[in-house]
């Protein structure tokens, strides 16, 4: 037989550094739209494009602190109620061995083993405490260590991720006077970085580029002219 050759799969999905994908557009996202529809708005009450890119990179700033505190303050929550569960979870172990038990037949009866093969499981799972924490975290709270997200690196993470999203429409301002020719510069920008961001993540979605491309684009669109029909109306009646 020949030799095989030992297989390496790289899930990068499964680990933290796929799953930041959720921060990454979220952030991105919101940064374009966010700063499109603040300077669209603006530039038809505003003149110079001197006083829209101040105004402008005010906004980016403001935002992205609150994108990246909200984020942080969020998952800081999220990760101190899952912490909440698992000690809660410790508690039932401690006090409630037999509760275990039967939550871990009741378990693996719901797929199918037979009796004996569940009180083989049990015996094995409930013969270590930490297997035992470990079994229950996973089968009854659903709960992964790799999933308890550090709230520090997705604020960071949501904050950056808000700047570059935010350089796309801002970018024209630097170096163009003419803020109706500015704007219009911003949108193209906006809608090519929009299509791009949609076609550079399905590397790691596995979905169809030119329709995730579309779909990005699309709603962030969408966003945008509703920020903009906000910012006229704050216009012409405020």
């Amino acid at each position: 037989m020949a030799e095989q050759t030992p297989r390496h799969h790289h899930e990068d999905w499964h680990t933290p550094k796929g799953r930041a994908i959720r921060e990454i557009i979220f952030g991105m996202n919101d940064g374009l739209v966010t700063t499109i529809g603040f300077l669209a708005g603006v530039t038809s009450s505003i003149a110079q494009s001197r006083y829209i890119l101040l105004a402008g990179i005010a906004e980016v700033v403001a935002g992205a602190i609150s994108m990246a505190l909200g984020a942080y303050l969020a998952t800081k929550s999220q990760r101190e109620f899952f912490h909440s569960e698992i000690e809660q979870e410790k508690w039932e172990i401690e006090k409630t061995p037999e509760k275990e038990a039967q939550e871990i037949r009741e378990i693996y009866g719901d797929m199918g083993f037979t009796r004996p093969e569940q009180e083989m499981i049990v015996n094995r799972v409930t013969s270590d405490k930490d297997l035992l924490l470990r079994f229950m975290k996973r089968e009854e709270l659903g709960l992964f260590d790799e999933h308890l997200d550090d709230p520090l690196r997705v604020g960071v993470t949501m904050g950056l991720s808000f700047v570059v999203g935010a350089v796309p429409p801002i970018m024209p301002y630097f170096f163009i006077d003419d803020p109706h020719n500015a704007v219009g510069i911003a949108i193209l920008l906006s809608v090519l970085f929009l299509f791009g961001a949609g076609v550079a993540k399905t590397r790691l979605t596995k979905t169809k580029p030119i329709r995730s491309g579309l779909e990005m684009t699309i709603l962030g669109v969408v966003a945008c002219l509703i920020g903009y029909g906000l910012g006229w109306l704050a216009e012409k009646f405020i």
